[in-house]
């Protein structure tokens, strides 16, 4: 299992240093906090945090038919939070990158605008707590992603027309402009959406809730 150790100055900044640099999401690791860390006064007899941030190892959908224990654990919590609902399980196939089938949990039903929340923060509030009981069960991260009557589609293609319209400004005016607060997906989106672009280049800032997309001109 590959796992690294950070230190910052508050544990949760440096569990995002080690999300960066591994490239992945809160739910796809197991965080191990080493030491707690202490402001100080004046910053003397300060002390930084440090956390171990190891992979989880993923683990195949034919071992144990995941897809479905994910599906219970969501239904549980739909019936817990009394919204009546089906979910519609669809398992995407195998490829050279991963050696699981990605997860998609597709909730159906009347009236499921909260369940989305504001700019989806609910739903991806939901995805999260699925994720972390999934993996704390099997031991493993497994690929689940959570949608709403399509709602994500729909949001997909609307961060990735706005990063392209964005671009354009961007190049246009020679000049940087910073969006607002996203979720790590969100950001994902735009990031990818303008990996190939050839005037413009993407990096995020900010730590937890307040991170950031900033789109820049190449060479700037």
């Amino acid at each position: 299992m590959e796992s690294l150790e950070v230190s910052a100055k508050t544990v949760e900044e440096a569990i995002q240093l080690a999300l960066d640099q591994l490239n992945v999401s809160r739910e796809e690791v197991e965080v191990t906090v080493v030491r707690e860390g202490k402001p100080g006064i004046l910053k003397i007899g300060s002390e930084e945090a440090t956390v171990r941030v190891a992979l989880l190892t993923a683990v195949p959908e034919e071992e144990g038919g995941v897809s479905q224990q994910a599906k219970r654990i969501l239904e549980d919590l739909l019936a817990a939070l009394e919204i009546e609902a089906s979910v519609v399980v669809e398992v995407g196939p195998i490829t050279e990158e991963q050696a699981v089938g990605p997860i998609t949990l597709d909730v159906e039903g009347g009236d499921l605008g909260i369940l989305i929340g504001r700019r989806g923060q609910t739903l991806a509030s939901l995805q999260y707590i699925v994720r972390l009981i999934l993996a704390h069960q099997t031991k493993a991260w497994l690929p689940v992603t959570i949608d709403v009557e399509g709602y994500k589609h729909r949001r997909y293609i609307s961060l990735q027309n706005m990063a392209w319209h964005l671009a354009e400004q961007v190049q246009t005016r020679k000049a940087p402009f910073t969006l607002e607060p996203m979720s790590a997906y969100e950001r994902r989106i735009i990031h990818l959406s303008l990996a190939e672009h050839p005037d413009v280049t993407t990096h995020s800032i900010g730590i937890g809730e307040s991170r950031k997309v900033v789109i820049e001109p190449k060479g700037q």
